[in-house]
């Protein structure tokens, strides 16, 4: 059986990010406010290219928080300039979740939990 892959449509992002925005707790509604931006999609290489990259949807310094639809979780990873997402990590995170531990690591300069290393090459058609 062939399963055919997706990438997540806008408004699928949206509907993500408005029921995570419900379940913040104020300091993290607070500093998603301050770090959000309206979802961009930027390239990451090689995992991103069939899909037209990642969905971005925070910026703080050179930290971005994004969307794997490959994983279908929100991620936390350095960029490479503009548009470009550096790390691909797989951690299936929602974003309130992901923004917790980014929160965290802004607060303390430690990370709260792993994270996960991307597809083995091979296994996904993109890779």
């Amino acid at each position: 059986m062939e399963v055919t892959w997706q990438a997540i449509t806008e408004a699928s992002l949206w509907d993500l990010i408005n029921a995570a925005e419900n379940r913040m707790a104020p300091d993290v509604a607070r500093f998603w406010e301050v770090i959000r931006i309206d979802p961009v999609k930027w390239r990451q290489h090689p995992w991103g290219d069939l899909g037209g990259g990642f969905w971005v949807v925070a910026v703080i310094g050179s930290t971005v928080v994004w969307f794997s639809d490959i994983e279908d979780g929100f991620n936390v990873s350095s960029h490479a300039g503009f548009e470009e997402i550096r790390d691909y990590a797989c951690n299936q995170d929602d974003l309130d979740v992901a923004l917790v531990q980014l929160l965290h690591l802004v607060r303390t300069g430690t990370p709260i939990v792993g994270r996960a290393s991307p597809p083995i090459a091979g296994q996904f058609a993109g890779g």
